[in-house]
């Protein structure tokens, strides 16, 4: 495997092009990969910053075997690779100058270009505390108890609701983001269509959220619940009735990351149908 068989980009549609293929036949694994790419896709690199997002493919004989996607200054992000692939990205993007801040990929991925980075430049990799996992539907399986109330998707009155509790799930995860009006747009937040669960009062209890389709996969991202009211069942309905709004908008595949430190999500997640794809790291690099 040799370092110049990646080939980068700045442009997303060539990588599309070389990639769509590739990465729509495994969505579930290539998860970040789509969303990424669809992003960049649909807002333009500029709003990205003023680094230019690079994208790469490994081809061999016309054939792709693996890609990556850097969005400075976000984390490098890559799908699985072997250590010998990890090691000729590792000295591909040494060579041509990068300089990294953290990486992230399935667990024995994100290792292996760790090691190859740390060869490679001397950086240090430090494991991040917070592990994921990735889950995958099966056949969903409503709550049971099931708590009174109902699901209500928010519309565009209700983008002052939906920052507040995106704002409120942010600080729960420790994630430095401001939302607000001005910053919204430009947030990890503004492409999803959210779901409230309220009592049968009307008062919002839990909230969570979708991605858009993306071949042919949706994302489950944001699942919240104050602390104050949790334990009465609101993530697992709330959940469940954004999963069923994937698998009726057409999705083939649903996924979610859930930290592996919280017992009670992962477990709420594998009642309702949701079973391992992977397990999913992160390191920074100093």
């Amino acid at each position: 495997m040799r370092p110049d068989d990646w080939h980068l980009t700045e442009d997303v549609d060539d990588f599309l092009a070389r990639a769509g293929d590739f990465l729509r036949s495994r969505p579930g694994t290539h998860i970040m990969q789509l969303t990424w790419a669809e992003r960049v896709r649909t807002r333009g690199a500029a709003a990205f910053g003023t680094a230019a997002p690079v994208f790469g493919v490994l081809e061999r004989a016309g054939e792709v075997h693996a890609t990556f996607y850097r969005l400075p200054p976000r984390a490098l992000g890559l799908s699985p690779l072997s250590p010998e692939q990890a090691d000729s990205l590792a000295a591909r993007l040494a060579a041509l100058g990068h300089s990294l801040t953290s990486v992230s990929a399935d667990h024995g991925t994100a290792t292996a270009f760790a090691e190859a980075w740390q060869r490679h430049t001397g950086a240090t990799p430090k494991l991040r505390d917070t592990q994921l996992r990735l889950y995958r539907l099966g056949t969903l399986t409503p709550p049971e108890p099931h708590p009174a109330g109902r699901g209500r998707v928010l519309g565009e009155r209700d983008l002052e609701q939906v920052m507040f509790w995106c704002g409120e799930f942010a600080k729960a995860v420790g994630e430095a983001v401001s939302i607000d009006a001005d910053s919204w747009a430009g947030t990890r937040y503004a492409d999803k269509r959210y779901t409230l669960w309220e009592t049968p009062d009307g008062t919002p209890v839990s909230l969570a959220g979708m991605n858009p389709l993306i071949g042919g996969q949706v994302q489950v991202d944001v699942v919240y619940t104050p602390a104050h009211l949790r334990g009465h069942g609101y993530a697992a309905a709330v959940t469940a009735e954004v999963s069923r709004a994937a698998l009726a908008a057409g999705a083939r595949e649903v996924v979610l990351f859930a930290d592996l430190s919280n017992p009670t999500s992962n477990a709420l997640y594998q009642r309702l149908g949701y079973s391992t794809l992977t397990d999913w790291a992160a390191y920074d690099f100093s």
